[in-house]
């Protein structure tokens, strides 16, 4: 949860920052930016820009945390690298998930191939499920930086593997995706819906790779595991202090 309203909060800043530098009408609620203008009120450098700086921001985003979390954060103990790989997991999804997610909707990033392209929705389709494959593959391949995020011994002994699997990866994110629903309505569209839902394509091969490896390291000085409950309570005020400030939806332009 703290990891997708961080994401996500840079997401629609990042595209509300842009329509006010194109002189765009619109508001922000807790789910979503709407615009407010005509079909014909709309260019192509504004469409493929503010559509598509959210995805560009996460993109970069992903890369630089992944960066950080490889380079200094996996082989010191402490909830920061979970953290940090949480807000990757949540910025390659907001990038090759919400493209799959926009496509079945035509909206969202969707609009960005299909204005900047114009070669019809046979190929923004393919884009989509290419896209799709991508974060499949990024859930599988990351499954020994998501084992590395431990530091218990029993946690990650192979014989507790399903347990992990379930109590530190599965749970958090229907859990988590469940929470956001609710705060979010009635403002929750089938998009944003959908854009949590996707992350089920992160999610399930990073199970099954994390089930299929025997990896069972951790930190030189293991500590014991405990719930985070800090981080918790971080993210449920985040995610209150969301809905209070776009609840009544913020207006621009």
């Amino acid at each position: 949860m703290l990891a997708y309203y961080l994401v996500w909060g840079l997401y629609e800043a990042a595209k509300v920052l842009a329509s006010r530098y194109f002189h765009l009408r619109g508001s922000w609620n807790p789910s979503r930016v709407v615009y407010t203008l005509n079909d014909s009120e709309w260019w192509r450098t504004a469409v493929v820009t503010v559509y598509g700086v959210g995805p560009l921001v996460c993109l970069l985003l992903s890369l630089v945390v992944f960066r950080w979390y490889w380079r200094s954060e996996r082989a010191r103990r402490g909830q920061r690298k979970l953290l940090l790989l949480w807000v990757i997991f949540q910025a390659c999804n907001a990038v090759f998930g919400a493209l799959l997610a926009d496509t079945f909707t035509q909206s969202g990033s969707w609009y960005v191939f299909d204005w900047l392209l114009r070669m019809g929705n046979a190929v923004n389709i393919g884009l989509a499920l290419l896209a799709g494959l991508v974060q499949l593959g990024l859930g599988y391949f990351g499954a020994i930086a998501f084992l590395q995020a431990h530091d218990s011994k029993t946690v990650m002994r192979y014989d507790n593997r399903q347990k992990m699997v379930f109590s530190t990866l599965v749970a958090p994110w229907v859990a988590g995706s469940l929470f956001i629903m609710l705060l979010k309505q009635p403002y929750l569209t089938i998009q944003e819906a959908l854009h949590l839902a996707m992350m089920g394509l992160l999610i399930t091969p990073m199970a099954l790779g994390c089930l299929n490896e025997v990896f069972s390291d951790t930190v030189k000085r293991p500590q014991a595991t405990r719930i985070a409950w800090g981080l918790i309570g971080l993210a449920v005020v985040l995610a209150v202090v969301w809905r209070l400030a776009l609840s009544p939806p913020v207006t621009f332009g």
